[in-house]
């Protein structure tokens, strides 16, 4: 698999993503890295980390897609731009797959315009791959879509289901929609709408799941609308890193405090390796005719290494071709029971 990532994208680049592409190397042997930016920067990492292999590239872009970019100007007018240059080699077969932690709105309009939706998806959407009591789970939409519609959240629940099956490995994934209670009749319009649908599809739709018992395992799908889930998102992002500060501060109190430290050590750098976004690598972008991930623009190396991992295993799936099949299925169906109805 080749992966072309916007070397010039996130807060600390391109070093973070020039470092995170040489440890996805060494890590995946058929894995191959172009990384896309401007030249002469890009080299200068690239030498002082010392690398003599031949599974990454360097593909000159002279233009950079701000984080404050419109979104609407990076497609059109930043066509030298290290994002639209990965897109390019996508387009044109010279990479199976596109990572970068810059402009998220410049990606997915990318995405859709040099690209294209999948056959069938009306909407694509982020997936975010969150932590839990028992192993991760998939939140969409993770905000790509702030206004959705029933038929929205169903293609959802069929994008992260796909996902789940191909890329994460679990057999049949539990898909649950996020609301204020387990009970059917709460919830808004949207989700009540939603339920009445998943119900009939014949997956392994599971009800409703609250916010509090998402991360207890109960689901290995989780889908809502863009605004929900972004604010889930961010709110479980800051509250993580809210319990590390204050553990830490809360240690550094007293010297029973400090004594027991030494003891939970080993135990606390498990609990923040587990809860770090950086160990999910991205949100890949689902919906769409290719495989892109998008990062945090905070993103680090290790992030960034994960990212073009999990980029790899979703373009090898043809994650694309099992939604439209899912989404066509389901058209079909439909459309057999409303000639149904109407013949009786």
């Amino acid at each position: 698999m080749r992966v072309a990532i916007d070397a010039m994208g996130g807060d600390d680049a391109p070093l973070v993503n020039v470092d995170g592409a040489i440890d996805a190397v060494e890590k995946q042997e058929d894995l191959e890295v172009i990384l896309v930016g401007i030249e002469p920067v890009v080299r200068k990492h690239l030498d002082s980390r010392k690398y003599k292999g031949s599974r990454i590239s360097i593909h000159h872009a002279p233009d950079v897609v701000k984080m404050d970019d419109p979104p609407s100007l990076a497609v059109r007018r930043k066509k030298d731009s290290s994002m639209r240059k990965a897109f390019d080699l996508v387009r044109e077969g010279k990479a199976d797959a596109v990572v970068s932690a810059g402009n998220s709105g410049a990606m997915m309009g990318m995405s859709l315009f040099l690209l294209g939706r999948a056959e069938g998806v009306d909407r694509p959407a982020f997936a975010a791959l969150m932590p839990s009591y028992s192993k991760p789970f998939l939140l969409l939409d993770a905000g790509a879509n702030v206004d959705c519609s029933p038929d929205n959240i169903i293609q959802f629940a069929l994008m992260g289901n796909a996902y789940s099956r191909l890329v994460v490995g679990v057999d049949r994934p539990r898909v649950s929609l996020l609301s204020i209670g387990e009970e059917q009749m709460k919830g808004n319009v949207l989700i009540k709408e939603s339920t009445k649908i998943l119900l009939e599809l014949g997956m392994n739709f599971t009800g409703n799941v609250e916010p509090k018992d998402a991360y207890m395992g109960v689901s290995d799908v989780i889908v809502c609308d863009g605004f929900v889930g972004n604010i889930f998102l961010k709110t479980s992002e800051g509250l993580a890193e809210f319990v590390m500060r204050l553990l830490k501060r809360e240690m550094g109190r007293s010297v029973a405090a400090k004594m027991g430290y030494l003891f939970m050590r080993s135990v606390l750098k498990n609990v923040k390796k587990e809860t770090a976004y950086e160990e999910y690598g991205g949100a890949p972008l689902l919906g769409i005719k290719g495989a892109v991930v998008v990062c945090h623009g905070r993103s680090t190396s290790k992030a960034i290494m994960n990212a073009i991992m999990i980029a790899s295993e979703f373009a090898s799936k043809n994650v694309h071709k099992a939604i439209s099949k899912d989404i066509k299925m389901l058209v079909d169906k439909k459309d057999d029971k409303e000639s149904t109805v109407a013949a009786g």
